[in-house]
Parts: structure tokens; C-alpha cells; sequence
């Protein structure tokens, strides 16, 4: 979603907001701009659609002097991209500046108001009247911009993220949050604001976090004050230390983001489990879970709620927690949760998960599973976002930051996960024997070795994927755990390639999609020799005999699907309940190939976001 960039310090503003914004590309985003104030108190503002790479272009040649300045990459909500609609936007008399992520819900009302008092708008966006709104309350208030701002957002109704800059001020930055992440990195008598810790890596490791409803004021040669929106009193800053390094942030030699995140899972994996399998392998330590015992002993059901590849990670930790935990567990959009008037007491544990720790819908669920009394614990890969410090309780995936929009080792972070919380409330409950959690663990500890072995088919599926990058039509079936995982394999060819493509439990096929298969439309078939390997041969016989190409995922030395397929993968050996992980892996390398072969960008897909930050 939207990304924001600021500075403030003796350096030139405008190199280090670009560098910033390139980093925010991953980001997602269909326009880009700066907002400089120079050494003599002039506004200038540069934006374009496109890429970061345009603005460079329009604002080549131009004075981008001055040591303050806020960015802006924006994914459109209202209004379409085109220039006008890029952010910065200006007050009617050019006088303050304004970037913002988020929604302003009662915009529409605002503006009318607005309009009444003469003001004019120019484009078409929420934020343009949000800056009109704190330039009308300055103005007729007589007030400090700082106060202008605090009752503009007041006033307003909604989520946001904004930096704010005023002309004739080059000494001030103003920033709030409420529902949307800000982060304030603090260096040696120079400052820096970001939408994400990214943009910031390199200059500081010191770090702010802005909480919801708070208002950072930034002016040079004074340490950051924090307020409170409410009662305008001073909050408790405290200043985090940054995990970051630029190393995580390049490409290290390969193509593109996406292939190094699948080639890293062996490594995010080490990372993940590293200190959480003990006792050799006959015990899970999950902190969020042994200090919270007796809420999980007690629990009477469970609720997972996420949105997009969390959510198929979420159904492959129902299938865990049932399977090991033996308590009932229901999954749900986070999207539609809220909306569903879902029954909930203090005997029930929510648990929230999300790569960025930022998605709005979410953060909603939250607010609403606490407000009726549930444990919430929420599983995240980003340190200090809004979901960890929202929750009760929750574990880190520990992937590093994921650059690439479509998601890959964060999934198989949250899978394994899903799969140590599973078994440690599983012994907590004494829910399951000491034989099974024994040899469960122990193939666990050895999943980044088999995800090692699993990614030498590499070679295989990029040959492979010649042949398929034709299609404009995909089914991906999986049974048991790998239903989910047919889910999320279908998921990464649609977001990257921009194939129609649809996963299906197997036996479903024969309620509808078989109607769909013919010589033009391959079929993806998870089939690793677990307890369903029988049911799903028969699926693969079904899909043959009406005309389909089927390529089948099996599992290593299993030739006798070579005689019914088209084309075998072959995959490590593992648990039934470990097969996401490996499967997972030529799916994400098929998908990669295919959308390279039609000319993609993998890494920064069409109208997609890393992270929804707004309904």
C-alpha cells in the first residue's frame, strides 16, 4: 500500500526521499512525489504517475535544494492515477503540503463544507481535503500549524498515516498516525519518517514507532516531541533499536526479489525455528504460549482470522490445531469477520496473522475479538508493527523482510508457526503422544535441509514452465492439508502472471470446475503419498480422461503417477502435516517462471499492495 518518505537535517532532502521511495516500491504503488521546502522557505512540488523513475525524469533539471521534504508512492482509492491525483497534495493557497496513507471516510462531507467557504479542489482524492480542511482551521483559527493539524484530524473519520510541511517553515515536520504505520527514525541532528523501517535502514538503527492517535512534531536541532491527539500532552517516547541491514535489502545476485525469497526459505526457516525445538525434539518453547498456559489449556475454541496468502496459512493451522490439539477451530476472513456479528467470550483465543503486522481489516478483527472479551495472539513477521503491539500475546516468523509483493517465505513462516504453536498447545493440553510431537519435531528441525533438497527441481520447472505459459486458465487441486496449499499455488500464478487460475479439495472438482477442463486448461495436482494418495489418483484419472494436461507434485521415488500424469515433480519425503511446506515450494517456482516467460514484473505486480493498509 501507499508508502511515505520524510526528512529532515543538514543533508539534501530530495536524494535521500528518492532512495526512499525506490525502497518503497515493493510496496505497490501507481504514482510517486516529493514536497520540497527549500532554504528560503519555498514550496516545490514534483509528481508524476508511474514509477519512482518518472518523477526522477520531471524533476531533472529542476531546483530540488533544501534540507526538509516529505514523499509520496500511492496506490489509488479515490480517484484514478494520473498526476493531478498524486500526492503531495497543496492547500488552495500553496502554502502547506501533505502526503497521507489511509482512507478518509467522511470526506465527502468535509469537502462539501469546504467548497461552501470558497475553496476549490483540484483533484479528486480524500487527502486533498484533508490538507484544504487544516490550511480552512489555521487560517480562520488563527492557530500554529501544529494545532491546525490536531483538530483537522480530529474532525475527520477514518485511517491515516500523514506528514505535513508548510512553506516559509523549513524547520518544521509534523506527523500523526491512527490506524495506518508510521515510523520516526532518529539520527545525528537529522530526522527521518517512513511508512516502514525501510527507507530508514542505513542512515539510523534508531527508531520510533508511532502509536495510534499520536502526533510526532520534528524540528531541526530539537529532539522529537510525541503528543497525545486527544488531550495534546506529551506521550512516552521510546526509541527502539533497528534489525535491519541493507544486505536484507538487495536483491544479493539474483533477478529479481521474488527468486531470492524462495531460494532464502531454507535460511528464514533455520531462522524461525532456531531456539524453539528443545529437549531434542520432544518439546516446542513459544514464549507467547508458555507464559499465557492456562489461557490455552482452557480454551474452548479458536478463531484464525486473516485475509489473501495468511489465510491459506491459517487453514493449514486449523487442519494442525484439530489434528494435534483436538479442539475446534474456525477460520475466517478478516475481512468479513467484523461484519459477521461473530459470538466470542474470554474462553475463546483469536489468532491474528499477518506479514506485515498492518493490514487494516486485521486490525479490526482485533479491536473487535478484544472488545468481547477473547485472548488475541497474533503471529507476524515485522518487529514493532501494529499487530504485535495490539495483541495479547504472539510469535514473530523471524523471515526477514519480504520485498517481493506475492508472498513466499513468509508463508512457509507462517505455516511452521502454525505448526510449533499447534504442537506446543497440543502438549499443553496432552492432546498428543510423545511418539507422534517426537517425530513431528524432529522432521520439523530438519525442514530447511528438505527445503535445500526440495529446491533442486528449479531447473526442472523452469523447463517445465515453457510449455504452460500459454494457458489463460489453471486448476490447482490438493486434498487434507494441501487443499490450502492448491490454494495459495493458484493465488501466486494469478498475482504475478495475471493467469486465471483456481484451487479446488480435489473431490470438489466434480461439483462444477470438471465442466471446465479440456486440452487448454492444465490442471495442478498436489499428491505427495500420504492418506489420501488414493482418492486423489482418481482425481488425476478424471482430469486424463477428459482431455486435461495434469502436472502432479508427488512425492520423491514415486514413478507410479508417472504412467497417469503429464509431468511429475518430485518432492521430499515429510509428515503429512509438514507436505505444505515442501509442496509449496515448485509451486512458487512454477508460478515465477511462467510470469517471467510472459515479460512480468514479479516483483511489483499490477494493481496489487505488500500490505492493505486501507478497507
Amino acid at each position: 500500500m501507499c508508502g511515505i518518505v520524510g526528512y529532515i537535517g543538514s543533508n539534501r532532502a530530495y536524494d535521500i526521499l528518492i532512495q526512499g521511495l525506490k525502497r518503497l516500491e515493493y510496496r505497490g504503488y501507481d504514482s510517486a512525489g516529493v514536497a520540497l521546502v527549500d532554504c528560503d522557505g519555498k514550496l516545490k512540488i514534483h509528481k508524476s504517475q508511474g514509477k519512482v523513475s518518472n518523477l526522477e525524469s520531471i524533476a531533472s533539471g529542476a531546483n530540488v535544494e533544501g534540507h526538509l521534504g516529505i514523499a509520496h508512492t500511492r496506490w489509488a482509492t479515490h480517484g484514478e492515477p494520473n498526476d493531478i491525483n498524486a500526492h503531495p497534495h497543496v492547500s488552495q493557497s500553496g502554502m502547506i503540503a501533505l502526503v497521507h496513507n489511509g482512507t478518509i471516510e467522511n470526506y465527502a462531507v468535509l469537502k462539501k463544507v469546504l467548497m461552501e467557504h470558497g475553496y476549490e479542489f483540484k483533484s479528486e482524492t480524500d487527502t486533498e481535503v484533508l490538507v484544504q480542511l487544516i490550511e480552512y482551521i489555521k487560517l480562520t483559527s488563527s492557530c500554529t500549524l501544529l494545532e491546525a493539524v490536531r483538530e483537522a484530524l480530529l474532525q475527520v473519520e477514518g485511517a491515516y498515516a500523514i506528514a505535513v510541511v508548510e512553506q516559509n517553515d523549513p524547520d518544521t515536520l509534523i506527523v500523526a498516525r491512527k490506524s495506518s504505520p508510521l515510523v520516526i527514525g532518529v539520527g545525528e541532528n537529522e530526522t527521518f519518517i517512513a511508512s516502514d523501517a525501510t527507507p530508514i535502514v542505513g542512515y539510523t538503527d534508531q527508531v520510533i514507532y508511532l502509536k495510534d492517535n499520536e502526533i510526532g512534531v520534528i524540528r531541526r536541532g530539537e529532539p522529537v516531541q510525541v503528543l497525545s491527539m486527544f488531550n495534546n500532552e506529551p506521550s512516552t517516547i521510546n526509541i527502539q533499536k533497528l534489525k535491519l541491514s541493507l544486505a536484507q535489502l538487495e536483491k544479493g545476485g539474483y533477478d529479481t526479489f521474488m527468486l531470492k525469497e524462495i531460494f532464502e526459505q531454507p535460511s528464514t526457516l533455520r531462522d524461525c525455528l532456531r531456539g524453539r525445538i528443545v529437549d531434542n525434539c520432544r518439546r516446542v518453547t513459544l514464549s507467547g504460549v508458555d507464559l499465557n498456559q492456562e489461557r490455552f489449556k482452557t480454551a474452548e475454541r479458536i478463531t484464525l482470522v486473516a485475509c489473501g496468502t495468511s489465510w491459506h496459512a491459517a487453514l493449514i493451522g486449523k487442519r494442525l490445531i484439530q489434528d494435534f490439539c483436538k479442539m475446534p477451530v474456525e477460520v475466517e476472513y478478516a475481512s468479513e469477520f467484523r461484519y459477521g456479528n461473530p459470538v466470542l467470550n474470554e474462553k475463546d483465543i483469536v489468532i491474528s496473522i499477518s506479514q506485515s503486522g498492518e493490514t487494516a481489516d486485521t486490525l479490526a478483527a482485533i479491536e473487535l475479538a478484544k472488545a468481547k472479551g477473547a485472548f488475541v495472539y497474533g503471529i507476524c513477521n515485522v518487529v514493532g508493527a501494529s499487530i504485535p503491539r495490539t495483541t495479547d500475546s504472539g510469535t514473530y516468523i523471524h523471515v526477514g523482510p519480504e520485498i517481493g509483493v506475492a508472498s513466499t517465505k513468509a508463508f512457509t513462516g507462517q505455516v511452521t508457526v502454525l505448526t510449533l504453536l499447534a504442537l506446543s498447545v497440543g502438549q499443553l493440553r496432552g492432546a498428543i503422544d510423545d511418539a507422534t510431537l517426537h517425530e513431528v519435531l524432529a522432521a520439523l528441525d530438519k525442514i530447511p535441509e528438505t527445503i535445500e533438497e526440495a529446491l533442486k527441481v528449479d531447473p526442472e520447472v523452469k523447463k517445465l514452465s515453457r510449455i504452460f505459459s500459454y494457458a489463460h486458465n489453471f486448476l490447482y487441486l490438493g486434498r487434507g492439508y494441501n487443499y490450502p496449499t492448491a490454494l495459495e499455488g493458484a493465488l501466486k500464478l494469478k498475482e504475478i502472471s495475471y493467469i486465471h487460475a483456481e484451487g479446488y479439495p480435489a473431490a470438489e472438482m466434480k461439483h462444477g470446475p470438471i465442466a471446465l477442463i479440456d486440452h487448454d486448461m492444465p490442471s495442478v495436482i498436489i499428491a505427495p503419498s500420504d492418506s489420501l494418495y488414493d482418492k486423489i489418483i482418481s482425481n488425476v484419472q478424471q482430469v486424463k480422461s477428459r482431455g486435461g494436461a495434469v502436472v502432479a507434485i508427488v512425492s520423491k521415488g514415486n514413478k507410479a503417477m508417472n504412467d497417469i500424469a503429464d509431468f511429475c515433480i518430485e518432492i521430499p519425503e515429510v509428515p503429512e502435516c509438514l507436505t505444505p511446506l515442501v509442496a509449496s515450494i515448485p509451486l512458487q517456482l512454477l508460478a515465477y517462471y511462467i510470469a517471467v516467460n510472459k515479460g512480468k514484473d514479479v516483483d511489483q505486480p499490477r494493481n496489487l499492495a505488500k500490505s492493505v493498509t486501507v478497507e
